[in-house]
């Protein structure tokens, strides 16, 4: 079945005129996949904000570990997500499985804009906030590969990169339009109004988001490739059986999820959030300065997804995936190390001449990170010492030894932690509170996250195309989702909590990052050896 056979758009019986009609496939697949990154994203932008709302206060370190794996959960399910509506989007077809995962995405966010925090309810709230974040994760799990796929079948061969890049810029458009909701909520009240309730506003605004993108949803029709291969009766009987059950299926999956996905989720989530929590956090920037930079860092970097997705139909999209994991393998430390030399001078300078020592028998407990996460007020006092040096990047070297802790800034000594006592010793030594706005070099911090944004747009502008032409038809949405969703819902989706409570273990600000220079590397070689150049691929097999 041509493209020019195929139903229009929205008006049964008429002839489809394949350059038009292709526009209004994609324009209507990304807005839906926009609004739907928007409602998963807009609590990853708040997170480290979370940290006080939904969990214990008292230790702060603490409480931004528990919000940071509360965005982790979100991941948890995507694989499972990606396993269901993936199986429904091969048997069903693929206009109405992801109108199923738009609902429960919408309607999940909307619930936690509703949801009374930890002083009212204690501990369920929390619980409850895991279990909505589980539901969106659900959700995303069959929203994105049953979109990527859904717009490459309706592609022509010559242009399948850069159409479905316009699905692929559409995860930085969801982030950029959640950024931008919080900022104006932010400035357009005080920021005791945004504690109290501002912050539910983001949340809310997905109703009116989720009502649109039903409205643009319900007129698509279904994908010319599926409609050919029900009508030849070539659909699977059992698509994630196949999936995962035949040797040549299963290699597919493998090779597509650890040497493609893998790499673009650590550089993606990276870039994106972790840097995000890095200023704030880390370099102590207020909120609005770091979103307002990172904001005009995707605003110049997010076009660079057309041009790799334009330029992987001319040069194939394998060198330029790998190309974009080898270059964050080696530049993403000596970029966040940037980021603290021009994000906070102040801060880069006292590093340079401080380094903590701390030491005590308390310290060689290995779950330190799990304790502070589940039980934030019981942790001991060399976590604790650990947390707030963490918290306020203070270089440490933890010693074994030592029956009681001690903690040593120069020559001064600390027995037990004394948090008053340790933080005038660091403040005499010249440790900041804040950025200082007026010393923070802003053109410097945006071009460092621009080039980090550049990055991910290299590896995650040709992957859909890379990925949909990768599996045959009757599996198609099934492999698409479950590389996807296995590589960026547990490979990628924890980077920014396991840099975290990499960095508050070791005591460096940077140690966390080699997660993600350790994966991109294993994706550059993995994929240099066994991805296939799959450019101009029939999608009719």
């Amino acid at each position: 079945m041509s493209l020019q056979a195929v139903t229009h758009l929205g008006a049964p019986g008429a002839t489809m005129h394949p350059a038009r009609d292709t526009k209004r496939v994609v324009f209507a697949a990304a807005l839906g996949t926009v609004f739907e990154w928007y409602d998963f994203f807009v609590y990853g932008s708040l997170a480290a904000f979370f940290g006080s709302l939904f969990f214990p206060k008292g230790n702060e370190t603490a409480a931004l570990l528990a919000a940071l794996a509360t965005f982790g959960a979100g991941f948890v399910l995507r694989p499972f997500g990606a396993i269901v509506f993936g199986q429904l989007g091969d048997l069903i077809g693929r206009k109405h499985t992801f109108l199923v995962t738009m609902l429960v995405m919408g309607l999940a966010t909307a619930a936690v804009g509703l949801l009374p925090t930890f002083e009212t309810i204690g501990w369920w709230a929390p619980a409850t906030l895991v279990a909505l974040r589980l539901l969106q994760g659900l959700a995303v799990g069959g929203e994105f590969g049953g979109a990527v796929t859904y717009v490459a079948e309706h592609s022509d061969p010559r242009r399948r990169g850069f159409t479905t890049s316009w699905i692929q810029i559409t995860g930085t458009l969801g982030l950029f339009l959640s950024l931008l909701v919080i900022l104006i909520c932010r400035q357009s009240m005080s920021a005791e109004a945004f504690v109290a309730w501002g912050w539910r506003i983001p949340f809310l605004v997905s109703i009116g988001l989720l009502l649109v993108s039903l409205y643009i949803r319900l007129k698509l029709e279904e994908s010319p490739v599926f409609q050919q291969m029900k009508a030849e009766k070539k659909t699977s009987s059992n698509p994630i059986a196949e999936t995962f059950g035949t040797r040549q299926n299963l290699r597919i999956v493998l090779i597509a999820i650890f040497g493609i996905v893998a790499g673009q989720a650590v550089v993606w989530y990276t870039a994106h959030f972790y840097s995000l929590y890095f200023m704030t956090s880390t370099l102590k920037m207020s909120h609005d300065q770091a979103y307002m930079y990172l904001l005009i860092a995707l605003l110049l970097g997010t076009p660079f997804f057309l041009f790799f997705g334009w330029l992987s139909d001319r040069i194939g999209r394998k060198r330029i995936v790998l190309t974009g994991c080898a270059l964050a393998a080696l530049l993403f430390v000596p970029l966040f190390h940037g980021l603290v030399a021009y994000g906070n001078p102040a801060l880069a300078e006292f590093r340079a001449k401080t380094v903590v020592h701390v030491q005590g028998s308390d310290c060689q407990d290995n779950q330190s990170i799990l304790k502070q996460v589940f039980q934030p007020t019981a942790t001991n006092t060399c976590t604790r010492a650990k947390s707030f040096l963490a918290g306020n990047a203070v270089p440490f070297v933890v010693m074994s030894g030592g029956p009681a802790l001690r903690v040593s800034v120069g020559e001064q000594m600390f027995d037990g932690f004394d948090e008053a006592a340790l933080r005038a010793a660091l403040l005499a030594r010249g440790m900041p509170v804040d950025a200082d706005p007026e010393n923070i070099h802003g053109p410097m911090v945006v071009a460092i996250l621009f080039v980090m944004v550049l990055m991910a747009t290299m590896v995650y502008g040709p992957m859909g195309a890379l990925l949909v032409e990768l599996f045959p038809t009757h599996i198609r949405y099934s492999g698409v989702s479950v590389a996807l969703q296995f590589g960026n819902g547990w490979i990628g989706g924890f980077a920014p909590f396991i840099a975290t409570a990499v960095n508050v273990t070791t005591g460096s600000n940077f140690a966390g990052l080699w997660y993600t220079v350790a994966v991109a590397a294993a994706t550059v070689v993995i994929g240099a050896l066994l991805l296939p150049e799959t450019n101009r691929r029939d999608l009719e097999t």
